[in-house]
């Protein structure tokens, strides 16, 4: 029985996975709804990062320069969950990629360091972003101190208050963290006018982000962001690849089951796309992302043109939204709480590659206890989605009798999310499922967008 399957640093994946390829999406527009130019996005994004993002190429290579930085860290290993199997009684094998393994604790890295590579590459010195649960902005600030540019990160107020240790992480790195909504930006600064005790979003977030980084006008201040883009999704399939191959070390030629959490897209599209692409061949797999019910983005969300941010500033992306006027739910699964999801990953479901579930969030913490008490270790609140609903699939597969295989993406630890775990003990969190009314009103504030064609 092997319980960990490791892959040799000579056996790290040298290109990354482009499902662009193989599953075109609609384009994206500018904000005021005219055919989206890579000069038009210059202001934002280097030219080298928009080249990826608009790549029709199946396959891209990786520079050996970000290989060797990956070496931290990668290959990670891909683990058996058998002492949760045993507890759950299951005839399912459940394996687990561990993307806690990285210096910021979660798979972010996988796209930070490329960001940073190619933005140095192209003469860039600083870098703004926006986080959720804190996780990206560790791993752009790690990402940033590695290669020596300037990181300053807009951290979602509610996040910032209830995982204050994730702002000394990014500060250690040498990155700066502000609450978002702030005062620094025009649009954090109309936002707090609204509402001075606003918790903020990360529509919201991004919004600051942007802002602060055309705002520069020597042009030496790029944005760059964690998930939903083409090119971040690209970087992160550097997961599902690796986990191919150690499943082929130990014999197995697919899984059943893949699973992933979904918030804006970045883990699940790293584990899941490469799969995906075998299932687009006439591989039979069942590739679920999981959300929580209080940001169903994919499971009740519209399939509509939609900012990425709040204020407008981003283009147009096709993708399945609540609306960029949308406010979460204060949830402790920060990294979640995003309005839109990936056009990539909603073309899967568009498709009907993927299978998505929305869970609620008490579930999802008592699968992590489960898992803290079975496995050993202590899950980012985002992962416990996933475990979550690989507890379903393993029981289901128990009570039908089938030896499945079922593999899912553990994006990070939980050591900066215990006050989540800390109410959940005691009783103080609550399941919350956003009412009918509230995607009712983002549909009606999606009317004037431009419509998808087809």
């Amino acid at each position: 029985m092997s319980v960990k399957i490791f892959l040799d640093e000579s056996e790290i994946p040298r290109q990354w996975y482009n499902l662009a390829a193989d599953l075109p999406t609609q384009p994206p527009l500018a904000a005021d709804g005219s055919p989206l130019t890579p000069e038009k996005l210059s202001p934002v994004f280097p030219m080298n990062l928009i080249e990826q993002e608009v790549s029709a190429q199946r396959w891209i290579d990786i520079p050996e320069e970000i290989i060797e930085m990956l070496y931290r860290f990668r290959p990670s290993p891909l683990k058996r969950a058998v002492y949760l199997e045993k507890a759950l009684g299951t005839p399912a094998k459940i394996f687990y990629k561990d993307e806690s393994v990285s210096p910021a604790g979660s798979h972010k890295p996988n796209s930070a360091i490329p960001q940073v590579w190619y933005n140095r590459q192209f003469g860039t010195k600083t870098l703004t972003t926006e986080t959720g649960a804190g996780q990206w902005g560790c791993a752009l600030s790690f990402a940033c101190s590695l290669m020596g540019l300037t990181c300053k990160v807009f951290m979602v107020r509610i996040s910032f208050d209830q995982k204050p240790f994730r702002k000394v992480m990014m500060e250690t790195w040498g990155g700066k963290c502000v609450a978002s909504p702030s005062n620094e930006t025009e649009a954090g600064r109309r936002y707090l006018a609204m509402d001075p005790n606003m918790p903020g979003s990360l529509g919201i977030a991004i919004s600051e982000a942007v802002e602060a980084a055309v705002s520069d006008k020597s042009g030496s201040t790029k944005y760059t962001l964690g998930s939903v883009l083409n090119h971040v999704m690209l970087h992160q399939t550097i997961i599902g690849l690796e986990a191919k191959k150690q499943l082929a070390k130990i014999g197995i030629k697919k899984p059943d089951v893949v699973i992933a959490s979904a918030g804006g897209g970045s883990n699940f599209a790293g584990l899941a796309f490469p799969f995906i692409q075998d299932k687009i061949n006439g591989a039979d797999i069942d590739i679920i992302p999981v959300e929580p019910t209080s940001c169903p983005t994919l499971t009740r969300g519209l399939f509509r043109y939609d900012f990425g941010d709040t204020a407008g500033l981003t283009p147009l992306l096709p993708m399945h939204t609540l609306g960029h006027n949308f406010m979460p739910a204060p949830i402790h699964a920060g990294g979640l709480r995003y309005h839109g999801m990936s056009p990539l990953v909603s073309e899967t479901v568009n498709k009907g590659l993927v299978s998505p579930v929305a869970l609620p969030q008490t579930e999802c913490y008592k699968a992590a206890l489960q898992w803290a008490r079975t496995e050993g270790f202590i899950v980012a609140p985002e992962s416990s989605h996933a475990i979550a609903a690989a507890v379903r699939e393993a029981n289901k597969a128990k009570e039908e009798g089938k030896e499945k295989v079922i593999v899912l993406n553990i994006s990070g630890h939980g050591h900066m999310d215990l006050a989540g775990y800390s109410k959940f003990l005691n009783g103080e969190l609550t399941d919350y499922a956003l009412p009918q009314e509230e995607i009712d009103k983002a549909e009606r504030e999606l009317d004037g967008l431009p419509k998808i064609k087809g």
